[in-house]
């Protein structure tokens, strides 16, 4: 597993962060993180020196909070039903958790013991479930939300990592890092049905419902394999930058967005052509990407340049860049309260970025 952790294929999903940096993330993680007076957690003074006044960047976007998760955070999701936050804690010293946040009250609430190398979570808001990818011991975790109690294990493959849902069918699909397969999952039974191959280390992968498409990213190919959810095949590879980590869907505008970890740049794909219509400069080491379709609205965690860089989908530019002084990894999008939760294997945390004034109104 070590040699697993050291190749191309992790080091893209986790923003190329290094091995000095992850050992410092356990005594991060342990830090207390006081609300100012204003009600606005403090960020770490490394992050906080590059916000403008007020605490936001320039765009006006800004962290309004900073959570303490578990050890090694990288996968997040939201259920915005609830308002419930899921991060996925990859190794603590006694094995992987999962941290049950509470939006509203930006408080961890419960903490979900679970397999060891978690990497990504996903969530059937209408199932009130949540799937969490166990690299190191080749499953995924199946949570019921009610009980916040692990429901079942499934064996999926070689070193999954990437997990997505299609709320619709009732169906997941998990990326096997190792094996360079998509396993099919279906939610009512908690079996495998199918085992798509794919490209070279697959590591992120999102859907769109509507379509019934799913989108894989290949790290070592440069590829991004789709989908036909009908038929469990592959119907097109898609040629993008290097080392294609992170993927998310805009369903409304039928556009995809992937993150070139080695590029340091996002490849926009028209899903009507399948094809690369707009390449997006962003900062070193991309990998986590999330869309806003509401909003129109793109984020990316650039792990090697510890930012969140903000994309107008209608213009195809960064219009913020967000400082957090950690090398973030993935990220995650409430659409209800147009709101992105962060995480950060070296900080041990989440964090929450707004745009100015939208904390005011909850």
């Amino acid at each position: 597993m070590r040699a697993l952790r050291g190749n191309h294929i992790i080091a893209s999903h986790r923003g190329g962060v290094s091995a000095r940096w992850r050992r410092a993330g356990g005594a991060a993680a342990a830090l207390a993180l006081p609300l100012a007076a204003s009600g606005i957690a403090a960020a770490p003074a490394s992050a906080a020196r590059g916000y403008a006044a007020g605490g936001y960047a320039a765009g006006g976007y800004g962290v309004t909070h900073t959570i303490g998760v578990g050890d090694d955070p990288s996968g997040v999701a939201v259920d915005p039903a609830t308002r419930i936050a899921y991060v996925a804690n990859g190794y603590g010293r006694l094995g992987g958790t999962v941290s049950v946040m509470d939006e509203a009250a930006n408080t961890v609430t419960d903490t979900i013991p679970i397999g060891f190398g978690l990497s990504g979570v996903a969530v059937d808001p209408r199932a009130r479930t949540v799937y969490v990818t166990n690299s190191g011991a080749g499953t995924v975790s199946v949570i019921d939300e009610a009980t916040n109690t692990v429901t079942h294990t499934i064996l999926a493959g070689n070193f999954p990592s990437g997990v997505a849902v299609d709320p619709r069918a009732r169906t997941v699909y998990v990326a096997n890092s190792g094996a360079g397969t998509v396993s099919v999952i279906d939610e009512v039974t908690n079996t495998v049905t199918h085992i798509i191959p794919v490209g070279s280390g697959p590591s992120g992968v999102a859907v769109d419902p509507a379509a019934r498409t799913v989108y894989v990213t290949n790290s070592n190919s440069g590829t991004v394999s789709v989908i036909n959810e009908a038929t469990n095949t592959v119907t097109h590879i898609i040629p993008v930058g290097s080392g294609p980590s992170g993927v998310a869907v805009d369903p409304a505008a039928r556009t995809v967005y992937v993150t070139n970890s080695n590029s340091g740049t996002v490849s926009v794909i028209n899903e009507a052509t399948n094809t690369v219509i707009h390449t997006i400069t962003v900062g070193y080491g991309p990998s986590g990407v999330a869309a806003d379709p509401a909003a129109r609205t793109v984020y990316v965690a650039n792990g090697g340049a510890t930012t969140v860089s903000v994309i107008n989908e209608a213009t195809n530019t960064v219009t913020a860049t967000v400082p957090l002084g950690y090398p973030p990894s993935q990220v995650a999008v409430d659409p209800a309260t147009r709101t992105a939760y962060v995480t950060s294997p070296v900080g041990g945390a989440v964090w929450v970025i707004q745009m100015c004034g939208c904390h005011r109104r909850r």
